[in-house]
């Protein structure tokens, strides 16, 4: 799937296909079209299906020969562009999740659960001898002969 053809979606439907809005795409393309080089043989995908494909493997998780397949490049030619395209974003600065800690801080209602787990007494059938078939000990052998 091409850039060309989801940039005319709404904005409602643009971030249901990639996880993010119109404008947060933008700012990632100026962020990968400054910081990447452009040298040697042309990509075969522009930066904006590079970035959208990039956005794609995050939010669906396909397999990389799937996603290969659908962009009409190999299998190692995805995952070199999805790892050059999160170090770049990374590098930036300006696209990374907050910290374990602060996500943690942020929720930290805390919740008591009390669970019941004390032992209760099964009724059990009494043992008797004319519920019980005792079984005779001369038909098990002593000695096994071979």
């Amino acid at each position: 799937m091409k850039y060309e053809t989801v940039k005319s979606l709404k904005n409602s439907d643009f971030k249901r296909l990639t996880g993010v809005h119109h404008s947060t795409f933008e700012k990632m393309l100026k962020v990968v079209q400054t910081s990447l080089r452009n040298f040697g043989r042309p990509p075969k995908l522009s930066r904006a299906d590079q970035l959208l494909m990039t956005l794609m493997y995050w939010r669906e998780y396909r397999t990389e020969f799937h996603i290969g397949i659908d962009y009409g490049v190999s299998e190692a030619t995805v995952c070199r562009t999805i790892m050059k395209i999160e170090h770049v974003l990374l590098a930036s600065g300006q696209f990374t999740l907050p910290s374990k800690r602060t996500l943690l801080e942020e929720c930290s209602s805390e919740e008591l659960v009390i669970i019941d787990a004390t032992e209760q007494a099964i009724e059990r059938p009494k043992k008797n001898k004319k519920n019980t078939i005792a079984e005779r000990r001369s038909i098990t052998p002593k000695k096994l002969k071979y």
